[in-house]
């Protein structure tokens, strides 16, 4: 199992905070998980976030490690 964590409009769109789910293989099957269960709108959100497994960036061929964090970001500004 890993826990998904949304942020901002991450969170809007899949309509939750926070969820868990059964460790894909790989980031990209994450996304493609998530964008299935929540629709079109997170689906349009995914496009443009950042996957952060435990703190560390996720590109679409990474293995998720079972019992991860996974923290959904889209991209903010501000300082």
């Amino acid at each position: 199992m890993i826990t998904v964590r949304y942020f901002a409009a991450a969170a809007e769109a899949a309509g939750r905070d926070e969820e868990r789910l059964e460790a894909p293989a790989t980031a990209a099957d994450l996304r493609a998980d998530l964008a299935g269960r929540h629709g079109a709108d997170l689906r349009r959100v995914l496009t443009r976030c950042s996957l952060l497994a435990d703190g560390h960036r996720l590109d679409d061929g990474s293995a998720v490690p079972p019992g991860a964090t996974v923290d959904v970001l889209p991209p903010f500004a501000g300082g």
